[in-house]
Parts: structure tokens; C-alpha cells; sequence
């Protein structure tokens, strides 16, 4: 519901701030003093365009903003919790129209776009004045509201779950025919390279080994010749290094023997003796294995260079290559397989037809029952509300398709069909005596409008989640007995949903909750337009004023006081 609207130089509002009480809000005032300027303020807050007409004479920018209690409102929690707004208890939504031709929008103080605006009012507000914003005059909410008032939520759920497995069968499909094509027209260039890569085979890391083996072969003759030297150094030449610490060892030894100190040395020097043992004994085992193969060598570089354009072509690297290969395996299997898959697919496809194509039925079957007892019941309340001669009914469209691909198939018929059946529902009426029935859209009558959407209102009260519901021209061509039967429709409405109603008729306003008077006064030479709320005397008059004018008499006021006695 809303809580309050706060309204800033916007056309001849200087400032007001009105607080909405819940049940029955009524707005009453003087033909052309602005009662709609406050119901066209709300627009703006469900993201209606804006200009910068609409901005008081003298100020720079228009605002408007509205605090609605959306505690218990999932829909709309979930809308700002998708949309990374800050979620509270409250909401606030609020409008800027600046002179500069700017307009800017806040969602609980986070900037918003129009279309986020737009799709928040959906759960917030049904506002009923001009044609755009009235929901039900909107084709497609009207399988939805069929579907809340006959609690038809768990026929919708086992629908939807067949539906949503056919979609991506469908989807599978469509992919496996479409690789089907692209695989099978790359096949020979995929056996090609396949061919190619099996012919070099080659092994991960296999260009590092290789690389580092052609690098020893090619420097045999260094290596050969180098280890040969060290080893004659240390092991063979006249004054080799095992020598000469052989003898060094045999002087330390010597010396030991007069002077302690030179016994650590002893251990050291057969250390060192060791070592230049093992390494002289490592570099002529090496030696040994040195290789001058030149056929080899060749077959290395020839091995080499085929990896090398392997990886160049395939990747970059070997494993890339491997990688490749393994991708080109796994298409190539596939498509020996595509025909079982594809059969595969359209069997399972042909079975789930079926369980939708079944819950669907149960699903329109029903629909069609909860048709019958909203038309009768619409059809009673508007002859109660003064539309004596009045036929409605539920309309049902079912549209055949010769694609294959459709959700529901009758006998060896395919019907279009989405995530709500393959239903097309609309509601058709007519109001006068040998009319044909036509689309609810297209009635032109604003009194009879609201009429009947105050009919639909009463009737799916309980299964709409919209909070929050606006009427204008409500009291529209109807007299003031039948007024009676509006006012008190609309007060049993508002004990399910917030009500805010502008009238002209008594009738209506002695059924209020809340009495609010919007009146025209100047201010600074200039027409200002103000709103208050009335106390409960204030309220007697102003409906005394409504039944007799400006001349209020004492029969007016008892009259008042009767209208609003009865009514409550």
C-alpha cells in the first residue's frame, strides 16, 4: 500500500504531502481545481513519460515521490533484490522533471531507468483513469487472472514442468542437427588431420627431450674432447690433481705427527681426495657414452622439424596438437553416431509431447470451468451496478501451427503453446441490447469502464496481489442510486486492497475510510493547488456540499450523516 505522496512544483501544486490511509481513500473538489493532477503525479511514479510542462511556473524542477509499505510484497522484494536495490519494509520511488529537459528516477534512493519504474508498478499499483494503466485492458493479463481466481497454480506447474523439458529437447535437438551438418561437412578435413597428426604421433614434452638430445649430439666432439681433458687432469697427466693430493695428504700426515693441530687437516685433504676421485670417475663413465652418430643426428632434426610444424599449425604446442587430436576423435565418433542420437532425442521428444500435450488439456478444460462461473458472476454484479443489459464472457483461441516443433499436439494437429498452455484467453463484453460481444479493450465508455473493471476487481479481489488500486471517473454516467451500489462495491474491494477513488457523488464518498479535499486557492498571484485530509465533521459537510452545492443546507447535512451512517 501506499503510505504517502509528496508532490513539489508540480503543474498548480506548490508542495503537498498526502498520507493514504488503507481501506477506502476517497478524493473529492471542485470540477477544475486538480484532483486528477494528483492521480497523474502517480503515473509518474510507474514510469509514465514526463515533460517539462508539467513543471510549476517559476521552478526549476517537478518531483514526486511516493513511500509504499512493501513488507509483505514478494514480488516486489524480489524485483529489487534481482535488481541490486536496497531492500526494506519501505519503499520509495520518486520522480525528478527538470526544466532543463532532464528527467531522473530513484528506486529507495539508487538511480533507476524508466523500464525498472514500469516493471515495479506492475506490483504495486492498478490504476484505473486513463486507458494505458488499466491492467485488465491489457489482453495478456487476462489468462492470468483466470488462473488466480481458480487457483489453477498446481495445473500451471505440472504444465510448465513438461513444457520447460520439451523446450530443451527442442533445443537439443536443433544444436545436434545443426552440429550434424557443420560435422559432417568438416569430416574429411577432420580425418585429414587426423591422419596427419597419427602419422608423427607425438608425445607430450617430446621438442624439450628432443631439442636438449640434438644439442649433446651436436656438440659430441666438444664434450668428448673436454672430458678427456678433464679427466687427464685430474686423473692421468704427469702432475694429475689425485697425485699431487695424494702426496699433500702423505706431507700432512707427517706433520700431524709433530704438531697436533694439522690431524683436522687429514680428514679434509681425504675428503678432497674422494671427491676429485668421483668426479674423475663420472666424467670417464660420460666419456665412454659419448656418441658420433650422425645418422642420429639427422633423424633427431628431421623429428624435430615435423613437431615443430605440427605445433605451429595445430595450437602452438604439443599439447595443443594432443588436445586437437582428442576434440577431433570425440566429432568424429559423434557424428558415426548422429543418426541413433537424433532418433534418441526424437523419441524422447515424442513422449514428453504427449505429457504436455495431456496436462495441457487438463489445464484448459479447467480454465474453461472457472470461465463459466467469472462470466455469471461479472454479468450479476454489473446489473447491480446499473449495466442492466449486459453479456460477458471468457473467450478461448487456439491457434494450430504446421511447425512439428509445438508443445501440444491434438489428434495430428500441433498448436502454438508457451509457458501458460496453448490458451489464448480474452474477455469480451457487451453492455447494450442487441450488441455483439467484443473485446473488453475495446470499449469506449469511460463510465462503463470503470464499471466493469469494478466488477472484475470485486470479483478476483481475492486472487489479484496488486496492493494498491486507483480509480478515476468511477461515478462516470451513473446515477445516484446506482452510485450507492459503487460506493459500497468499492468499500468491500478495499478489504482486500487499498483503495484511492476520486468522485463527484455523495453516494460514494459517505462509504470512505478516509475523506481527502483537494481545493484551489492563490497564492502570491498565483493558483495553487492544495489536498488535506478531513476530519470526521469536516467530512459530514463536505458530503453535504457534494448532495446540495455550495449552499449547505440542514436537510444536506442530515442526509450526509444518513449516507454516511448507512455506509458504515
Amino acid at each position: 500500500m501506499i503510505k504517502s505522496l509528496t508532490i513539489k512544483d508540480y503543474i498548480l501544486i506548490d508542495k503537498i504531502t498526502v498520507h493514504f490511509e488503507s481501506g477506502l481513500n476517497i478524493i473529492t473538489g471542485e470540477t477544475g481545481v486538480g484532483k486528477s493532477i494528483i492521480i497523474d503525479a502517480m503515473n509518474l511514479l510507474i514510469g509514465e513519460k514526463a515533460s517539462t510542462d508539467l513543471i510549476r511556473s517559476g521552478a526549476e524542477k517537478a518531483i514526486v515521490e511516493g513511500i509504499f509499505d512493501v513488507s509483505d510484497n514478494q514480488n516486489v522484494i524480489n524485483f529489487l533484490g534481482e535488481n541490486n536495490y536496497d531492500i526494506n519494509d519501505e519503499l520509495i520511488i520518486r520522480r525528478e522533471i527538470s526544466r532543463k529537459g532532464t528527467s531522473r528516477s530513484f528506486i529507495n534512493d539508487s538511480p533507476a531507468s524508466l523500464n525498472h519504474l514500469k516493471e515495479l508498478g506492475k506490483f504495486i499499483i492498478d490504476l484505473h483513469g486513463q486507458h494505458e494503466h488499466q491492467s485488465l485492458l491489457r489482453t495478456e493479463t487476462h489468462i492470468q487472472l483466470l488462473d488466480n481466481f481458480g487457483n489453477l497454480e498446481k495445473l500451471i506447474e505440472e504444465y510448465r514442468e513438461h513444457y520447460y523439458k520439451l523446450k530443451k529437447l527442442f533445443e537439443k535437438l536443433d544444436e545436434l542437427k545443426s552440429f550434424e551438418h557443420t560435422s559432417k561437412e568438416k569430416k574429411d578435413l577432420y580425418e585429414f588431420q587426423a591422419k596427419e597428426i597419427d602419422a608423427i604421433n607425438p608425445k607430450p614434452n617430446e621438442i624439450e627431450e628432443l631439442q636438449t638430445k640434438l644439442n649433446i649430439l651436436e656438440n659430441s666432439e666438444r664434450l668428448y674432447e673436454s672430458t678427456s681433458r678433464i679427466y687427464e687432469t685430474l686423473y692421468e697427466s704427469e702432475f694429475a690433481v689425485y697425485d699431487q693430493l695424494i702426496k699433500v695428504r702423505n706431507l700432512i700426515d707427517d706433520l700431524s705427527k709433530i704438531d697436533k693441530i694439522f690431524h683436522e687437516l687429514k680428514s679434509e685433504i681425504s675428503s678432497a681426495i674422494s671427491i676429485v676421485d668421483e668426479i674423475a670417475k663420472f666424467i670417464q663413465s660420460y666419456n665412454s657414452r659419448i656418441e658420433f652418430n650422425p645418422e642420429l643426428l639427422e633423424e633427431y632434426r628431421e623429428r624435430l622439424g615435423s613437431l615443430m610444424l605440427l605445433a605451429k599449425k595445430y595450437g602452438g604446442t604439443l599439447e595443443a596438437v594432443i588436445e586437437h587430436r582428442n576434440k577431433i576423435e570425440k566429432e568424429l565418433q559423434l557424428v558415426e553416431n548422429f543418426e541413433e542420437e537424433i532418433q534418441k532425442i526424437q523419441e524422447e521428444i515424442e513422449i514428453e509431447t504427449k505429457l504436455c500435450s495431456d496436462a495441457a488439456i487438463r489445464l484448459s478444460e479447467k480454465r474453461r470451468e472457472v470461465a463459466q462461473k467469472i462470466s455469471k458472476s461479472i454479468v450479476s454484479i454489473l446489473k447491480e451496478l446499473g449495466l442492466n443489459n449486459v453479456e460477458f464472457d471468457v473467450v478461448f483461441k487456439n491457434k494450430k501451427t504446421e511447425n512439428p516443433k509445438a508443445f501440444v499436439k491434438l489428434g495430428n494437429e500441433y498448436y502454438e503453446a508457451g509457458p501458460n498452455g496453448f490458451d489464448n484467453v480474452e474477455f469480451f463484453i457487451s453492455t447494450n441490447p442487441g450488441e455483439e460481444l467484443k473485446p473488453l479493450a475495446k470499449v469506449a465508455s469511460g463510465g462503463e469502464i470503470s464499471r466493469i473493471m469494478l466488477a472484475l476487481k470485486t470479483i478476483l479481489a481475492k486472487s489479484d496481489k496488486l496492493p494498491l488500486m486507483v480509480f478515476d471517473e468511477i461515478d462516470v454516467g451513473i446515477s445516484g442510486r446506482i452510485a450507492q451500489k459503487v460506493g459500497k462495491a468499492l468499500r468491500n474491494l478495499s478489504e482486500f486492497h487499498q483503495i484511492i477513488t476520486i468522485t463527484h457523488l455523495p453516494q460514494i464518498a459517505g462509504f470512505s475510510n478516509a475523506h481527502f479535499v483537494v481545493e484551489k486557492k492563490i497564492k502570491d498571484g498565483k493558483a495553487v493547488t492544495t489536498i488535506r485530509k478531513l476530519k470526521e465533521e469536516e467530512k459530514v459537510y463536505e458530503v453535504a456540499k457534494l448532495i446540495s452545492g455550495e449552499e449547505i443546507t440542514p436537510a444536506s447535512i442530515e442526509n450526509a450523516k444518513e449516507l454516511i451512517y448507512n455506509s458504515n
